[in-house]
């Protein structure tokens, strides 16, 4: 099977869908692998390692779609790509459709076949591609929160981990998932006061059981998370809900009342991000300030590591990608349910019940538009 792997175009984007190794691993399943001159640079990969492992170079983003029967990259098309989708194409990237309605229509109307990497599940219903991506990002929320606390970057001049006679900072987290375990670990090694809040007491018995210094949890409650956040030196927002925009559980009041030159960092942001004056920044310009508390909204907080992130991300992806080019799209599917539910836009319909809802459009069942089955062919 024919597979691309474009430049990003996204702005700030660094990292690159495959990197090298897996490139190897494909090509030597007798898969041709198309990918893009440059497109491994922001990653610290040159062309030459991509040739070593037996891919094609290609100098334009037009004919690596062209070219290919599975396109994956990290980001989504933007609109300068909409004119390569078409209707025998598989595309494979994180897509988050509910906040871009543009980019769902024109999956929808070029009638492709389009993977949201972050709706994919495994046999145990986890999400194995957007998880070490989620890893990476709740371990830099506190390093990027402790920088922005410095008074030179804006902030209040709060040391998380205090000083002898001094308390340290108070860092609280939304969210006990991926992203919010990871940043409760760091925060708490960093020496910080961490209060990690969720509605799920199955994870925050997690928290509990790994006895993190300094950490307590809380169940989410309204009043309980506006008292949290106004107590807050640094708030990091670590909800996610897949394949739907994220409810905003800290609204515009309680944020006013937060301690002048505190910092929020918002990672779900590319979903709505849960408090309700996030808006998505850039690596380029990451930050803003509103009523005296520094932002940070960057959607794409792992491509600031993007050595690290890409080499993650091929690796999550790598068995998905053989599977697809190895049996077929509609045999892998029927073989994998996890792998069908990361499949949103099929061949002009939304097949993703969430996303439907999500986005106020018909929804259609995957195998009435697909056929999923070798009786059904």
């Amino acid at each position: 099977m024919r597979i691309g792997v474009p430049t990003e175009r996204t702005q700030g984007e660094s990292r690159v869908a495959l990197a090298p190794h897996a490139v190897y691993e494909l090509t030597r399943a007798g898969h041709r692998v198309f990918v893009e001159a440059g497109a491994g640079e922001a990653s610290s990969i040159a062309d030459d390692s991509y040739e070593e492992a037996g891919a094609r170079l290609v100098e334009e983003a037009g004919r690596v779609y062209a070219d290919s029967e599975i396109v994956v990259k990290v980001y989504g098309p933007v609109e300068e790509e909409y004119e390569y989708l078409r209707e025998d194409l598989v595309l494979i990237s994180f897509l988050s459709l509910p906040v871009n309605p543009e980019l769902m229509q024109a999956l929808i109307d070029s009638r492709c076949v389009a993977f949201a990497m972050e709706t994919i599940r495994d046999e145990r219903g986890l999400l194995p591609v957007l998880t070490p991506m989620s890893e990476i990002a709740g371990l830099l929320t506190p390093q990027i929160g402790a920088h922005y606390l410095q008074r030179p970057f804006g902030g209040r001049g709060i040391l998380l981990g205090g000083s002898t006679g001094v308390r340290p900072g108070r860092v609280v987290i939304l969210g006990a998932g991926i992203v919010g375990a990871g940043a409760a670990r760091v925060a708490s090694g960093l020496g910080a006061e961490v209060v990690i809040v969720d509605k799920d007491l199955d994870h925050l018995r997690q928290i509990e059981n790994a006895r993190l210094p300094n950490t307590t949890t809380l169940a989410a409650s309204s009043l309980g998370i506006r008292d949290a956040v106004l107590r807050s030196d640094l708030l990091i927002g670590a909800v996610h809900v897949v394949g739907a925009r994220t409810p905003a559980l800290v609204d515009r009041e309680t944020v006013s009342q937060m301690k002048e030159g505190s910092v929020i960092v918002d990672v779900d942001v590319d979903y709505g991000g849960c408090v309700a004056t996030s808006r998505p920044t850039t690596l380029a310009d990451p930050t803003f300030v509103e009523y005296g508390v520094t932002h940070y909204c960057v959607k794409n907080v792992p491509a600031s590591v993007p050595v690290t992130a890409t080499r993650a991300l091929s690796n999550a992806l790598l068995p998905y990608l053989r599977r697809l080019a190895g049996v077929g799209l509609s045999d892998a599917l029927g073989a994998d349910e996890g792998l069908a539910r990361g499949v949103v836009v099929a061949e002009g319909r939304v097949v993703d019940s969430v996303l439907a809802c999500a986005t106020g459009v018909e929804y259609n069942q995957l195998s009435s538009v697909l056929p999923l089955h070798s009786e059904a062919r």
